[in-house]
């Protein structure tokens, strides 16, 4: 058992074994990093019954979750920029100097902010990074709130800050600030609260005061949570019926036409239920994926081998653990090359709808040439003939088509 009581050790052992183990514990972190980036890129999480490489660290090495979201951030920036490996273990840097670095490391750049953040701390990286680079948003948080800070915040009713880049809501501005895995047991008889801040755009800001106009009777403090709650009730229900299909209702008949893979909604909806919204893979060790998101319906016996959408051969899978167990099914090669497939033929299929919408746009700009040079008092035939030509060419305002036009027409 290892002892560690110290008051053995006289000033200068006990300073040089300090100093020791630091150097010791950069090493082992770098190696840690290396190892996480390894087992990230061959997803080595997912046979193991986890969705992402977060729910790994967490649930399986018992990481913290911002322990985790740190290392892992800093393994990926590592591995694409190795050098981040021998400066951390030499301790040029630290594991926070890498964090902040990591979103803006490029090719041309890497060495460069390497240089500039060695053996500085975290507050002078951060404000050398605000003077190079914008700003980063209000990182979002969602943290619990103590009991105690809940009875002082409970009569205040968040509110809209005219800054766009403001967060919406705010229980209090003694609030904490940091995003914490657990939640704190509640000191009182309230329920459990929440301090939630992220940033959004002007839009969003519009739409959430519009949202405050349009229930002022139902709530007229304009309490941002109660408008939240309610927009989040109207949105839950229209993705379940979406995703699940309608609750009530006569069934609608099957088109005749009906893709393989299509899933009838009693089907999903049972299929949902019985599943408890989570994914049902489970690993050789008997580890349950906790996976609630990016759920797909999956078919056990694969389609492309007769399986039939019936309740009991479907089931749900992370799209992790569904893309592994196509992988088992049919190989990783073909896998991929499908999904490449798949990728070509979207980009295809956006390009086309771009282009569509590029000529609709000329096409409508091209009739507002037209009526401008008629309003100018061009003759029909030659206002026509101008934004005909002004339509042909690889303009996008309609002020370029009109000057265009007016060229042609020799009025400029």
């Amino acid at each position: 058992m290892q002892d560690y009581t110290l008051a053995h050790l006289n000033d200068a052992v006990l300073l040089r074994n300090l100093a020791a183990l630091v150097a010791r514990d950069r090493v082992t972190t770098a190696t840690l990093l290396a190892h996480i980036a390894e087992v990230d890129a061959r997803r080595l999480y997912v046979p193991a019954g986890y969705s992402s490489m977060h729910a790994y660290c967490v649930d399986e090495l018992r990481l913290s979750e911002d322990a985790a979201s740190k290392r892992i951030q800093a393994a990926r920036a590592a591995r694409r920029f190795p050098a981040l490996f021998t400066a951390l273990a030499e301790g040029r840097l630290h594991l926070g100097a890498v964090c902040l670095l990591a979103p803006h490391l490029a090719p041309d750049n890497a060495d460069m902010l390497i240089e500039a953040a060695t053996h500085r701390r975290k507050s002078e990286i951060e404000e050398w990074l605000a003077r190079r680079f914008s700003p980063p948003d209000v990182p979002a948080r969602v943290q619990a709130v103590p009991a105690i800070v809940s009875e002082l915040t409970q009569h205040a009713p968040g509110h809209v800050e005219s800054d766009a880049s403001a967060p919406i809501a705010t229980l209090d501005e003694h609030a904490p600030g940091h995003v914490e895995g657990t939640q704190v047991e509640a000191q009182s008889h309230n329920s459990e609260r929440f301090h939630v801040q992220f940033t959004i755009a002007k839009s969003t800001r519009d739409k959430l005061r519009h949202a405050q106009a349009l229930l002022s009777h139902a709530v007229p403090t304009g309490d941002v949570a109660q408008v939240l709650d309610r927009a989040l009730d109207a949105l839950i229900l229209q993705l379940e019926k979406r995703k699940l299909g309608a609750i009530t209702g006569p069934a609608r008949p099957q088109r005749k036409a009906a893709s393989k893979r299509h899933i009838p909604a009693h089907v999903r909806r049972a299929v949902w239920e019985r599943d408890q919204g989570q994914c049902t893979f489970v690993s050789a060790r008997g580890t349950r994926c906790k996976s609630r998101r990016f759920l797909e319906f999956d078919h056990v016996d694969p389609v492309a081998r007769g399986g039939q959408a019936t309740v009991d051969r479907m089931r749900l899978r992370c799209r992790a653990h569904n893309q592994y167990e196509a992988e088992r099914a049919f190989g990783a090669g073909f896998m991929n090359r499908k999904r490449r497939e798949a990728r070509l033929a979207m980009a295809e299929a956006r390009a086309v709808a771009a282009e569509a919408r590029t000529r609709v746009a000329a096409q409508e700009q091209s009739q507002d040439v037209l009526a401008g040079l008629r309003r100018l008092g061009c003759g029909a035939h030659e206002a026509r003939r101008a934004a005909e030509f002004s339509r042909t060419l690889d303009v996008t305002t309609l002020e370029e088509r009109m000057r265009i036009a007016l060229k042609f027409l020799g009025r400029t």
